[in-house]
């Protein structure tokens, strides 16, 4: 099954200014559950930076391999297509990323109350935390994001973008376009 392609054309992939090697589109958040659902596609032989899940999650592999590294960047573990697992918040920081082709992989976090992912800096100090904002008092774009078309109107959540050369939160809305019944790859 190595090398099979998902078929991402129904999807608007979205990036965060910065992260220029990662692109994630959200398909649905559960408030009253505390479940937030992403697919994240890593470019190949991509490495996003030091970063920490805040709340437990559960991943499936679509495409390519997802490869796992310690923060010091020595390799960890490699993902294959089809690998689904379950992992713990606040377990330990890593960087993780693309193998020879782009990944495209499934997260399903759990739990979700604020903060979702950390990005660290080299002595483990956090410096954007990115999380789902519960409030829906704003449905504009408040930070910018890459890319031409800005999103449709606030269908249900808001990333949350706190970085630590910043006093005051940066709000990133992301819209789902239409109800994401239906949206998704075929």
């Amino acid at each position: 099954m190595q090398g099979s392609k998902f078929d991402d054309s129904n999807l608007t992939w979205r990036q965060l200014e910065g992260l220029d090697d990662l692109w994630f589109y959200v398909y649905n958040v559960d408030r009253k559950n505390g479940i937030v659902d992403v697919i994240f596609k890593f470019a190949a032989n991509s490495r996003v930076p030091l970063h920490q899940h805040k709340t437990p999650y559960v991943t499936l592999v679509l495409q390519g391999e997802l490869r796992f590294y310690r923060p010091n960047g020595e390799p960890k573990e490699i993902r294959p297509i089809g690998s689904y697992v379950t992992g713990v918040g606040n377990g330990e920081p890593h960087i993780e990323g693309g193998g020879d082709e782009d990944a495209i992989v499934f997260f399903s976090n759990r739990n979700v109350e604020d903060a979702i992912y950390e990005f660290l800096d080299e002595n483990g100090q956090p410096t954007l935390t990115l999380g789902s904002r519960t409030s829906r008092s704003s449905s504009r774009l408040r930070a910018r994001l890459s890319g031409k078309r800005r999103p449709e109107p606030d269908r249900g959540v808001s990333f949350l973008a706190r970085a630590s050369f910043s006093r005051r939160p940066l709000f990133l809305s992301i819209a789902f376009g239409e109800p994401n019944v239906g949206n998704g790859p075929p």
